[in-house]
């Protein structure tokens, strides 16, 4: 008896190579290993590329190691409507579009182009960039990430991914989606129009018969374009009526559609049923052999990526997800999840695989948490900071014992690094090789003018804190990396406060002339009087809508992170993806200082600063004539 639970089939890890004990060494338990540390190859060279010229080159990422290489899959040959390995799953990420719809995680277009970047290191199929109709800046993002990510091959395969643009169905939006993704290698146009009885009656205000006239005339007039592949999404096809779902389905196939997306659009199915609604559409809808079919979960009920893995198995063979799970709402099917599931359990899904290199995935994590402002919780599953975290004592000795007692993924498959491999602690008597092996040892690859610029804020830090952490070093990174365009820069900060009196605080900035300028202003605190002064030298009526600090280790002298949220009055000039609306942008800033209000200022200033590009970019937009590249 106990030889057949011996034999079980379970994998004590689910790694892209076979179980090595040696490969795991036993780790010694200590504050700083129980962190996740994350490691970014080669992202603050990209930003500052982009920030300098954005159609520059990205700096060459540090290849794997080569078992690493040699365990990556084979990647069939690209073909719209089918894929030669039925086990082949294509991975579409929506991060830049349906992500960025997510409340406060406006990323402008030079973000955009190295997040793109980074996915197309990660080996997603298709990137869905944007939406180009909503405003002009996006179109331009698109625009940019077609001609760079969309011709430029990835890795050993040579991988070029498909950049996709979404539109709504009229010849507008579908001008302009194709504007922006026709200079790419593989261009994509993705269109879609609501098919539940609940939108058609009180959205589109349409009937049955309307809505399968205009998706066919859509999908056809933008094949008419010369666009060889063309997505359609029946939106809300979870609460669709079975029978009509088929009917337009077959019709839009006919006027030329190569994948056919079955979104859960607000997160109502269960897993159970959205696997037959997949079934059922592979088994009933006509034509259905020249087409791919395609999931997007929403998360409503938490179900999002549960319900893609649904549809993977029976039948979907694209799967549209985001990075950290971002998007309208509570958000959308999570890329780590979806992947390393079927990474770790694909021998239950029939075998399935898809072309991701997973080692990718925490770069990925990091760098859209960062552009986006959106946080990632501590126990969010693959990527969060607890996910590879053991306090627990029972835990801790299984750990010491075997790790694959209690990680089913080891943190090496997902590029993730937790122990000090070269034993390098920072303080303030530290040079410049010291800091540099330990940006190494972290994963970071910096050129030369951005280490001196680096190095300077890290001497500000050390010589306030005894101890320089890897926390603290990577959110200085994240200050110097991720910010927006920088159009107005912080030179001083000096605020006053206590009981005795009025907060008061002075602040010089660098203005885009490269005029200094100063503002004085008081307030109910110091961080409000540093704001109101900020305000007055830039003068851009703004609204705070949320602010919030955390402490980046603990101890008095712990680096400050802060976040804030901000709107501005450029409604006019954005539209939602779905309801087609203008909509009010909202911007979100980051900061870090051991000095709070510093902190905060750095932070205010960063979220300013993606709206002054915002602005620009629209107003470039209206003084260009219609035919003419923004």
């Amino acid at each position: 008896m106990a030889s057949s639970f011996l034999s079980s089939s379970a994998k004590p890890y689910c790694s892209s190579s076979p179980l090595n004990p040696n490969r795991f060494p036993s780790p010694t338990i200590s504050s700083a290993a129980a962190t996740p540390r994350f490691p970014t190859n080669g992202l603050s060279a990209a930003a500052a590329a982009v920030k300098s010229n954005p159609t520059a080159s990205i700096p060459r990422i540090r290849a794997l190691p080569r078992a690493a290489r040699a365990s990556l899959p084979r990647r069939p040959e690209y073909v719209p409507n089918r894929i030669d390995d039925p086990n082949y799953v294509r991975i579409f990420d929506t991060t830049l579009r349906d992500g960025e719809q997510s409340p406060g995680a406006t990323m402008t277009s030079a973000e955009k182009l190295v997040v793109a970047r980074q996915l197309a290191r990660l080996g997603v199929d298709i990137i869905e960039a944007g939406f180009p109709a909503s405003s002009p800046d996006d179109l331009d993002a698109v625009r940019s990430i077609a001609i760079e990510v969309g011709n430029a091959p990835v890795g050993d395969d040579g991988h070029v991914p498909v950049i996709c643009g979404l539109s709504r169905c009229n010849k507008r939006d579908i001008d302009a989606a194709w504007e922006a993704v026709r200079h790419a290698r593989r261009p994509r146009i993705h269109t879609f129009i609501a098919t539940s009885e609940i939108h058609m009656q009180h959205k589109l205000r349409k009937t049955p018969e309307q809505v399968v006239a205009i998706a066919k005339e859509m999908v056809a007039y933008a094949r008419s374009l010369g666009c060889p592949d063309v997505e359609f999404s029946p939106e809300d096809a979870g609460r669709s009526n079975r029978e009509f779902l088929y009917h337009i389905l077959g019709e839009v196939i006919k006027a030329g559609a190569t994948t056919l997306n079955i979104p859960d659009t607000v997160g109502y199915n269960l897993p159970y049923e959205f696997g037959s609604l997949i079934a059922d559409i592979k088994a009933n809808t006509p034509g259905i052999e020249n087409a791919i079919i395609s999931t997007h979960c929403q998360n409503d009920l938490g179900l999002a990526s549960a319900n893609t893995l649904a549809g993977a198995r029976a039948g979907a063979r694209q799967l549209e997800v985001t990075i950290n799970g971002i998007g309208e709402r509570a958000g959308n099917a999570s890329l780590e999840e979806v992947v390393m599931a079927i990474k770790c359990r694909g021998e239950l899904l029939g075998g399935l695989y898809t072309g991701i290199n997973s080692q990718h995935i925490t770069m990925a994590s990091k760098m859209v948490q960062e552009h986006s402002g959106l946080i990632v919780q501590p126990h969010k599953a693959i990527v969060g900071a607890n996910a590879f975290a053991h306090e627990s004592g029972i835990h801790q000795d299984g750990m010491l014992k075997y790790k694959g007692t209690y990680e089913i993924i080891s943190p090496d498959d997902i590029g993730l690094t937790r122990t000090n491999e070269f034993g390098i602690v920072l303080g303030k008597l530290s040079g410049r090789h010291a800091v540099r092996s330990k940006l190494v040892e972290l994963g970071y690859e910096i050129n030369d003018q951005e280490f001196e610029d680096f190095f300077k804020r890290y001497k500000e830090v050390a010589e306030k804190k005894k101890r320089v952490t890897d926390e603290d070093i990577e959110a200085l990174l994240s200050d110097e990396i991720f910010q927006a365009k920088v159009i107005w820069s912080l030179v001083d900060v000096q605020a006053t406060c206590g009981t005795l009196g009025l907060s008061t605080a002075t602040v010089k900035l660098i203005a885009p002339d490269g005029e200094e300028k100063i503002g004085c202003s008081v307030g109910t605190g110091p961080v409000d009087a540093a704001y109101k002064a900020v305000d007055q030298i830039i003068q851009i009526p703004t609204i705070l809508r949320e602010y919030s600090m955390t402490s980046v280790t603990e101890g008095i002298d712990a680096i400050a992170t802060t976040r804030v949220v901000v709107t501005g009055d450029v409604s006019n000039n954005a539209k939602h993806a779905l309801t087609g609306q203008s909509f009010n942008r909202s911007y979100s800033g980051s900061g870090a200082d051991v000095d709070i209000v510093v902190s905060s200022v750095r932070a205010y200033l960063g979220a300013l600063n993606k709206m002054c590009s915002f602005v620009g970019a629209v107003k470039a937009g209206t003084e260009v004539p219609q035919n003419q590249s923004v």
